[in-house]
């Protein structure tokens, strides 16, 4: 009973975590398939204002899972008044992130573009998307603290329907304006923003209208969002600044490669959108197995059973290296039909297969390592382990590697790339050897 209660919990969230993480990042894919079909300049140029967008993402997903990670513990000892002022205090952050990033991009979009590449058509046609994409930031914002919010205790299938209406809003518009069907003008880049913009105001209404009108548990009201606590707020960011640390490094990591592959060939950073985007679909298996886990053990130790944490935590890791192989397998057979959608030069096309190749193995390495110090190791209350191992590897390994191959010894982008995504290999090591031989739950709750 034990153990298909535990199965039931986990993949009941599992399931709905991967898909919807996959159908959100299905809007973006959706621009970049389409603009792919259109131009192969715009495609650059979208997937430079989208690193941006990752970059500003982890940094979202930072503020909400600092307060999953609390309120699941608070969710495990049934206690709600805390939960919902944790939650005022994320959404306080979340809404400082959106207009610092809109300011910044707003200033100075040549130069925001231009961290991304040097190619003058591409930095174009990125200002031009984002010009429009800016005032999704906003929006975007207030939905994924909403969402975090229903995630830590337990509610998790309205993501994924709000996620199926925002990718069907944005396809439509994105097929009537970028082409210009219908009788629409033909935007290009402009339309794929239109759609985007308007996917996510849809989907940031029904949000708020589900946590404030139909939501079971919480019964949040908009008053609950300007009533925060002293103690409960200091205790929020001591476990939110390390993981708004590591989601940081880890959006800049994936944003270097971006900036170090434009700076290389025009070629490479195309073929570069083209791979990443698909192995950011493959990769919401190991997300989803993150995001499960760490609700999962975060509640078990709000109820107390240690003991429990730990057979599950050995649990787990077996279940992420089964997903890591299947991820694996995935991303190597769909690579060839979903490189067949793209418009893209003989070169280009190749490269970009290269690229998945290397990704395919890496997913199996990753679908272990992130899950267990992301879920597991942080998700217990260790977020200050995370924070050490990713400053080592990332910053004093995976990047000054990079550089110099890239820079220095000239060379070839798919070897950057083997470079880049070293961490995901050599992490594993550490993650099992804290996970189980160190200590790393940590009891956050206030009695």
């Amino acid at each position: 009973m034990k153990d298909r209660h535990f199965y039931r919990t986990f993949f009941s969230m599992y399931f709905v975590l991967v898909f919807q993480n996959v159908i959100s990042l299905s809007v973006n894919l959706a621009d970049n398939i389409m603009l792919g079909a259109y131009s192969e300049v715009s495609l650059s140029g979208v997937a430079a204002v989208n690193q941006i967008q990752f970059i500003y993402q982890q940094l979202l997903t930072a503020a909400g899972d600092g307060m999953v990670i609390f309120c699941s513990q608070y969710w495990g000892k049934k206690q709600l008044e805390p939960v919902k002022k944790i939650a005022a205090t994320a959404m306080h952050t979340g809404l400082v992130f959106a207009a610092a990033l809109f300011l910044a991009v707003s200033l100075f979009p040549e130069q925001a573009v231009g961290l991304f590449t040097t190619d003058q058509a591409i930095i174009a046609e990125g200002v031009k998307y984002l010009s429009l994409i800016r005032f999704t930031y906003l929006f975007f914002a207030v939905t994924t603290i909403l969402l975090a919010t229903l995630r830590s205790v337990e509610i998790v299938k309205i993501a994924f329907y709000l996620s199926v209406s925002t990718l069907v809003i944005n396809c439509c518009i994105n097929y009537v304006l970028i082409y210009g069907k219908f009788g629409a003008p033909r935007l290009g880049v402009t339309g794929a923003a239109v759609g985007t913009l308007v996917a996510r105001i849809v989907e940031c209404g029904a949000a708020l209208w589900y946590v404030l009108r139909k939501e079971p548990n919480l019964k949040m009201r908009i008053s609950d969002y300007f009533r925060t606590d002293r103690l409960l707020r200091r205790d929020y960011f001591k476990t939110m600044v390390p993981m708004l640390i590591v989601q940081g490094l880890w959006g800049l990591n994936t944003a270097m490669q971006t900036v170090i592959l434009g700076h290389m060939t025009a070629r490479a950073i195309a073929a570069n959108s083209a791979a990443s985007n698909l192995f950011l679909m493959v990769k919401s298996m190991a997300v989803g197995a993150s995001s499960a886990a760490s609700v999962l053990i975060g509640k078990t130790i709000g109820e107390g059973d240690l003991k429990k944490v730990h057979l599950y935590a050995r649990r787990l890791q077996k279940m992420f290296v089964v997903i890591g192989i299947v991820s694996g397998v995935f991303l190597y057979f769909l690579r060839i039909p979903v490189l067949s959608f793209y418009d893209l030069a003989p070169e280009t096309r190749e490269m970009a297969n290269r690229f998945l190749i290397i990704l395919s193995v890496i997913c199996v390495t990753m679908s272990y390592q992130m899950p267990t110090n992301n879920g597991i190791i942080r998700g217990g209350g260790n977020a200050m382990f995370v924070v050490r191992m990713d400053l080592i590897s990332i910053w004093c390994i995976v990047i000054p590697l990079s550089f110099f191959m890239a820079f220095v010894v000239k060379a070839s982008p798919v070897v950057v790339v083997c470079c880049l995504n070293a961490d995901q290999v050599f992490k594993c090591i550490p993650a099992f050897l804290e996970v189980n031989y160190g200590k790393w739950v940590k009891k956050l709750t206030r009695d």
